[in-house]
């Protein structure tokens, strides 16, 4: 059995040699004959990568057949170094990568974790989606990479989107910072895990939603990172049989954007502007252009001029938003800092995030905390009720005042009367009508009671018609059902909805029978 440090020592030289080597890579003389000989050489080193952690396996198993096997895989790891820094089209920080991981495993493996530790391989004995490919050079790409900040310092468009968020769009710049801030603790750990840059993230969030996790496009994408269904469902996000679509969920985008970000890393290496082409565009248009572009970037007015121009406006928007991220102090802005520290908190009384919202006032914010508690518990509606024994996701600070503000007292009241008042009961109907005589007029001669018309016998009152409900975007029959005091299944019989999903749609009448309110 090889000595673990030898094997360490080995896959250390093996990864500072493709460092070194990466520094010839001419990626912009790259043909398509190159590109593929590249991606064969990368998928060469993910199957040798497999075989040796699969002889991991055995070794630790006490199987004699993994020494001769993981030395192998190293052989064919070597092989493929070699190769990789002949051949133009290889992705070198991508191979220096697979060893990166490698090393890791190799180092918990002395530590004490076993080859099933959940950091180096999943349930399944695959790699963990968080490391495929752990992108650690795009990181560099916005922090420190010089390419980058050339490229935002010199590109017309990306000045000009520098501009556009500095000028009309600050307000939503500085909104998004915020809501952000409150959801960082959630979203940020996928991006850090996958080696991406968490200021991409940001730039992404702001340019889709400002940080709204209930934003929803005319075209179906939703949630704060704007999945569309298709794309959701291929990376977990979609409705979970409770009548919540995670794509809503900030921490589950997060995830899926940094595995669907990584696939673009896979493919189009360090060119960001292609990841967010496809990001916006779809993933389909944006290989095949930068297939056919040849190494060509994506300013290129060849290749530029075959996106859409929602396409041309989003990446250099986003990439300003993830610039200024970094940067803020270069442009003057002063990012609102705000006290994040999460901390939940339980009903003590019926409450929705409404009456939250006007109990807890406004504390050190400008805006209150309604779009804090919406996006910290996005399968809440803002209108439901929410019975006592409800444990809320918040900050330490909004615990501190609902406890003061709104468990009991005069405030916890007006709002809960502010938030149950209803306008109809605002109109107020009067008796009869009194019919006047003309004035002038005699008035009319009295009827002996002998000769007046017998009275016909009382009509039985007619039913009072039946109450409907007009459904608006993102109710749900159990939000409407605690609106008007209703029994869900009863209401559900009555409109004709089948269960569990309840399936409502935007301006559909619902009859309100076996509704007390």
């Amino acid at each position: 059995m090889p000595h673990p440090v030898s094997t360490t020592l080995r896959l250390g030289a093996l990864a500072l040699a493709l460092a070194l080597a990466g520094t010839a890579t001419d990626v912009n003389a790259q043909s398509r004959r190159d590109r593929e000989a590249g991606e064969a050489l990368n998928q060469r080193m993910l199957d040798a990568e497999a075989r040796y952690r699969q002889a991991l396996v055995q070794i630790a198993n006490d199987d004699p057949a993994g020494i001769t096997a993981s030395n192998a895989a190293l052989e064919d790891m070597e092989d493929v170094m070699l190769a990789c820094e002949k051949q133009r089209g290889c992705s070198v920080p991508q191979l220096l990568t697979t060893y990166k991981r490698l090393l890791k495993a190799d180092a918990d493996a002395q530590a004490g974790q076993g080859p099933d530790d959940a950091d180096v391989v999943g349930p399944d004995g695959a790699l963990p989606t968080a490391d495929v490919p752990a992108a650690a050079s795009a990181s560099a790409l916005l922090a420190e990479d010089e390419r980058f900040k050339r490229m935002v310092q010199l590109n017309p468009a990306v000045q000009a989107s520098i501009r556009r968020w500095l000028t009309d769009m600050r307000v939503s710049l500085m909104t998004s910072h915020e809501n952000y801030q409150y959801m960082q603790h959630l979203m940020s750990p996928a991006f850090k895990r996958s080696g991406l840059p968490e200021a991409l993230l940001f730039g992404i969030l702001a340019k889709e939603s400002n940080g709204r996790v209930h934003a929803r496009s005319r075209a179906g994408a939703a949630g704060p990172l704007q999945f569309m269904p298709a794309t959701g469902r291929r990376f977990g996000l979609g409705p979970d049989g409770t009548g919540f679509d995670t794509r809503y969920d900030p921490r589950l985008s997060a995830d899926a954007a940094a595995v669907y970000l990584n696939e673009r890393f896979a493919q189009h290496g360090n060119e960001i502007e292609y990841w967010l082409a496809g990001y916006n565009g779809g993933e389909g248009r944006s290989l095949r252009v930068y297939r056919e572009a040849a190494g060509r970037s994506f300013w290129d007015p060849d290749v530029y001029n075959q996106f859409p121009a929602e396409t041309k406006d989003y990446v250099p928007m986003v990439i300003a938003a993830a610039w200024l991220y970094l940067h803020p102090q270069e442009y003057g802005l002063t990012f609102p800092k705000i006290d994040v520290r999460p901390a939940t908190f339980t009903l003590e009384r019926p409450a929705s995030i409404y009456e939250l919202t006007i109990c807890l006032g406004n504390g050190t914010t400008r805006d209150g905390y309604m779009r804090a508690l919406r996006n910290l518990n996005p399968s809440y509606e803002a209108e439901s009720l929410l019975p006592v024994g409800t444990t809320l996701a918040g900050t330490t600070r909004i615990a501190s005042l609902y406890k003061r503000w709104c468990v009991r007292g005069e405030r916890a009241d007006l709002a809960a009367e502010l938030v149950n008042s209803d306008p109809r009961a605002a109109i107020v109907r009067t008796g009869a009508i009194e019919v006047l005589s003309t004035e002038g007029d005699p008035p009319p001669a009295a009827v002996p009671p002998s000769a007046a018309a017998p009275r016909p016998p009382e009509a039985a009152p007619a039913p009072p018609p039946a109450r409907t409900h007009r459904v608006a975007r993102g109710e749900t029959l159990g939000s409407i059902a605690q609106r008007y005091g209703c029994d869900v299944p009863v209401l559900a019989r009555a409109n004709g909805l089948r269960a569990p999903a309840y399936a409502l749609r935007q301006g559909q009448s619902l009859k309100l029978e076996g509704c007390s309110r």
